[in-house]
């Protein structure tokens, strides 16, 4: 299994600068003009309460682009070397800012269209504010990857099953839940599985969950293939 990289905070700090395609790949957005789309290494914006990323962090990544008609409908076409070690996360992010014992409630809906070849996942990164704990929540994944840490056998949270693994990149500890089989669409109720880490588990705090993040996390994409996600949502109380 492929182990994961320090975090993106981390990542973001240190990874080089790379060559990215200006026009490449943007044919591949919907015949409907995207409302806004960009190619550059970092690319952002923020449309209608979620901030997208193009997030192109990994060493040797080659091209991508990301395209978005809302916060909750855009896609991505990267074309990235078939080699190991993650290329890049491009991702929509909302912001919550809440302690966990503060939520009611933190719930997501996702319904992506994805490739059935190369090697990504597609993955929740949800991150606490001092950035010192990654919770992921993998609903598919293709190719030669996997979480890092080991693993801690399977639970039932949040309307799915997943197997889950314990580990830290050196910068953070990192818990990850991968879905026994792979999903395109789904709700996902979050804060169960905040709760079990924190009550059942013990392996944090009562820790202000900072940012819920949805996008793929890609390894190879050669030849260049798209992922779109159809609708997101995240909400909490």
């Amino acid at each position: 299994m492929a182990a994961r990289t320090p975090s993106r905070l981390t990542r973001l700090a240190l990874a080089p600068a790379l060559a990215i395609g200006a026009t490449v790949g943007l044919a591949s957005a919907p015949a409907s003009a995207a409302v806004w789309s960009s190619c550059a290494q970092w690319g952002t914006t923020t449309l209608n309460g979620y901030t997208l990323y193009n997030n192109i962090w990994g060493s040797g990544a080659g091209s991508q682009c990301v395209w978005a008609n809302s916060g909750t409908n855009w896609g991505v076409w990267a074309d990235h070397p078939n080699t190991g070690g993650i290329k890049s996360y491009p991702d929509a992010k909302k912001v919550i800012n809440k302690p966990i014992t503060s939520l009611s409630s933190l719930t997501s809906s996702y319904n992506v269209t994805v490739p059935s070849s190369g090697a990504y996942n597609t993955s929740y990164d949800i991150w606490d504010t001092d950035y010192d704990y990654e919770i992921m929540l993998w609903v598919n994944k293709t190719g030669a990857v996997g979480p890092l840490g080991t693993s801690q056998g399977a639970v039932t949270l949040g309307g799915h099953t997943w197997t889950v693994y314990k580990g830290s990149n050196g910068a953070n500890e990192v818990f990850s839940f991968a879905r026994t089989s792979n999903s395109t669409s789904g709700t996902v109720n979050v804060l169960p599985i905040l709760k079990w880490i924190k009550d059942t588990k013990g392996w944090f705090g009562n820790e202000t969950i900072g940012d819920v993040q949805f996008g793929y996390e890609i390894t190879s994409s050669s030849g260049g293939l798209n992922f779109q996600t159809n609708n997101l949502t995240v909400s909490s109380s």
